[in-house]
């Protein structure tokens, strides 16, 4: 294992002193427990979002507080879910008379420990919501899940509730945005190779070099099926038809779509693979009218890619185009 670290034990922890350090003007950190939230008083009479889990997946979900978008997010240990006192203490820091909606990713410990923590804010006379999202279309139960996972439009939500939360929309109506995504957009993954966990020190599971992994987790869960390596036409092809024919998706129909590296793809790969995904959206009548392509939802080093897509309206084209201010997105301001 060839990794930029000292003692397994202390990466997150020394990770997030780089991020205060490299973006104090957006955040501060709280260590224990380890609370990522927005510089400065909470921002009063607005809804806060929170969101969060194991870490290993940056920018997510640190990456993504600041103005527009995170008001806190909780990361746990990598690959782990963060601790519902984390939780908690991430809510009592920002929360105030609007009340917060967490954002919660469809991984078992992640539902269980979200859910005590509102519980226990909710003794402290917070009001608090959650939302689950699912839109991994690869597999319906895997390991860590219940369901489909929740991956790349995580990245999505956290945007789209974000700037409806700075605008100003009530708690019903952020949480009611939430679910209206969450409706709307479906996702599809493949890795090349596998990610190494820092304390274990191996790779998450073995990958021939002729073979890839179609449907991956973001925690190197196993996909739908693997299968031989291919060119890129054909492999993308294989994920726009998975994630399209879910919703389906059809003719018409306006979509944002995001091209996102796991961790170890190069953009030159990326932005090769994002061409193909818009020429074969076209080919199918379907307007692609908003872009993201970038590692945002990473695996650690894990080489591959996920394609999310999201259907649009007047409303949510709004919201994405919001002004926003994070570590990782920065538009509008």
């Amino acid at each position: 294992m060839k990794k930029i670290i000292n003692d397994p034990a202390n990466v997150v922890a020394e990770s997030l002193r780089g991020l205060a350090a490299a973006h104090a003007d957006i955040l501060r950190v709280q260590y224990d427990p380890d609370v990522v939230v927005r510089a400065g008083a909470p921002v009063a009479g607005k809804v806060a979002v929170i969101s969060g889990g194991g870490s290993g997946h940056e920018p997510l979900h640190g990456g993504f507080v600041g103005h527009g978008m995170l008001a806190a997010a909780v990361p746990g240990a990598v690959f782990t879910s963060p601790t519902p006192d984390a939780v908690q203490a991430a809510v009592t820091a920002t929360t105030g008379e609007a009340g917060a909606l967490l954002i919660v990713k469809n991984y078992t410990g992640d539902v269980l420990n979200f859910e005590t923590a509102a519980e226990l804010a909710a003794a402290e006379g917070l009001e608090v919501r959650s939302v689950v999202i699912d839109d991994d279309v690869a597999v319906k139960d895997s390991t860590y899940t219940a369901g489909r996972r929740g991956v790349g439009g995580t990245v999505l939500l956290e945007k789209l509730t974000g700037a409806a939360a700075e605008r100003g929309d009530s708690l019903d109506a952020v949480t009611a945005l939430a679910q209206k995504v969450i409706g709307q957009v479906r996702s599809i993954g493949v890795a090349l190779t596998a990610p190494t966990v820092p304390h274990a020190g191996t790779p998450s599971f073995d990958l021939e070099e002729s073979e890839i992994e179609f449907g991956i987790g973001i925690h190197g869960e196993p996909g739908r099926e693997r299968i031989p390596l291919e060119p890129a036409d054909a492999l993308v092809a294989r994920m726009v038809e998975a994630v399209v024919e879910d919703l389906p998706f059809a003719s018409g129909d306006r979509v944002l779509l995001f091209t996102n590296s796991m961790g170890g793809t190069p953009l030159v790969e990326l932005y090769l693979a994002h061409g193909i995904a818009e020429r074969l959206l076209a080919d199918r009548g379907i307007v692609v009218e908003r872009r993201l392509v970038g590692p945002y939802i990473t695996s650690l080093e894990m080489q591959g890619m996920s394609l999310t897509l999201l259907k649009l309206d007047d409303e949510l084209t709004e919201l994405w185009d919001a002004p926003v201010n994070t570590a990782a997105l920065r538009w509008g301001l």
